[in-house]
């Protein structure tokens, strides 16, 4: 009974959401009051996950977490203080679990499962400089990429989330 809970909670840790961020550290944020939408790029031939649709939902997220920090969004080609480029990608893998078989668990029983990965990079560019002074990358995995795509909300707000980073 324990191994079957201990297998079935590495199960859902493994299919759980990451996200890790980057920062240039002499860069001072606060200086950053507006920001614009300038570029993305979808790495996926699933339409679910690259399509027009997706682009507009991925881009109203990134406008209301960063405008819920204070930032103000520039439409069009106006200036901004920061430029926000993004890539979203979904790819299916195979990953292999051992489970315990056999008599009284003392074998061991390897199986290939397939799943979606999803990650989503968001790049944040000084626009003066042209430099990358924050970057956050979440990535997720799930059954199939339909799942990957109904946790893009949850991937921008993560990862916005960590922005302004803490010094």
């Amino acid at each position: 009974m324990r191994i079957l809970i201990l297998a079935l909670f590495a199960t859902i840790s493994a299919f759980a959401q990451k996200v890790s961020v980057e920062f240039d550290p002499a860069a001072m944020f606060a200086k950053y009051r507006t920001f614009a939408i300038r570029d993305a790029q979808f790495n996926s031939r699933n339409p679910r996950v690259s399509g027009e649709l997706v682009k507009k939902r991925i881009e109203a997220d990134i406008a209301r977490d960063l405008g819920a920090k204070g930032l103000a969004f520039v439409p069009g080609p106006g200036p901004a203080d920061l430029n926000v480029r993004y890539t979203f990608g979904a790819a299916r893998e195979m990953k292999a679990e051992a489970y315990p078989a056999g008599w009284r668990g003392w074998g061991t029983r390897v199986v290939r499962v397939p799943y979606a990965e999803g990650t989503l990079v968001i790049d944040l560019r000084d626009a003066t400089t042209h430099s990358l002074v924050w970057r956050a990358i979440a990535s997720v995995e799930k059954s199939d990429a339909v799942k990957v795509e109904g946790k893009i909300d949850d991937m921008v707000r993560k990862s916005l989330k960590k922005y302004p980073p803490k010094p």
